[in-house]
């Protein structure tokens, strides 16, 4: 019997880990490339969050294809990466346009450790090779996780098609969905620039008898 990941407390009991984990690890162990981000912290977004403390869902896409980039949150670095990479650049100008908010370095952690969920909907990638890992099998999880979070109101941020196609795994419900083109430096200027998503989130909270989200942390 395939290992389960330490530390994914209530997401363990999943489905996809009984299902759909043991041949997609063995798929991962058989692959003689370099696999990102290392095997300690491909699950580091869903144990950061645990799914009676999710919030706010963020999709990305696939993890940073440069090694020492990647610590298994979407959009999210290591605080040494600079400059920054360019799809979160654009997320920090938004950012800083919507709330006035200038954030030190890369790493999102301080999101996490506050109910945000950073989510890749593949979680591995090959050095060097974007997407490499989009037909692994990762979807099964994420579908799982969304249908998860769904069970309670949260917040969904969805930017991009590929994240926006996602929508139908999440349950009905009293959520805020927002969906905008992504912060890629290819479509920023297509709806992402001005979408004021940091804001409308916390307004949806307050609205809700909730804390903001403190997205200087």
């Amino acid at each position: 019997m395939t290992r389960l990941p330490a530390g994914l407390g209530a997401w363990s009991s999943l489905p996809f880990f009984t299902g759909h984990w043991p041949g997609l690890s063995a798929a991962i162990a058989g692959d003689p490339r370099e696999i990102l981000p290392p095997a300690h912290l491909r699950f580091a977004a869903l144990e950061l969050t645990q799914p009676q403390h999710t919030r706010v869902v963020i999709l990305g896409q696939d993890p940073y294809p440069t090694p020492g980039h990647a610590h298994g949150l979407a959009f999210s670095a290591e605080p040494h990466v600079h400059p920054l990479p360019r799809s979160l650049s654009n997320i920090y100008k938004e950012l800083e346009d919507d709330l006035g908010v200038t954030r030190p370095n890369a790493d999102l952690r301080g999101w996490a450790s506050q109910g945000v969920l950073l989510l890749n909907t593949a979680l591995t990638v090959p050095a060097g090779e974007a997407n490499g890992h989009k037909h692994l099998g990762w979807q099964y999880l994420v579908h799982q996780v969304l249908d998860r979070t769904s069970e309670r109101p949260t917040a969904y941020i969805l930017w991009g098609n590929a994240a926006q196609k996602l929508e139908k795994h999440i349950k009905p419900g009293d959520h805020l969905i927002l969906k905008t083109a992504h912060p890629s430096p290819l479509s920023a200027r297509r709806g992402f620039f001005g979408s004021r998503p940091f804001s409308k989130v916390n307004n949806w909270l307050a609205a809700r008898g909730e804390s903001g989200i403190d997205w200087n942390a």
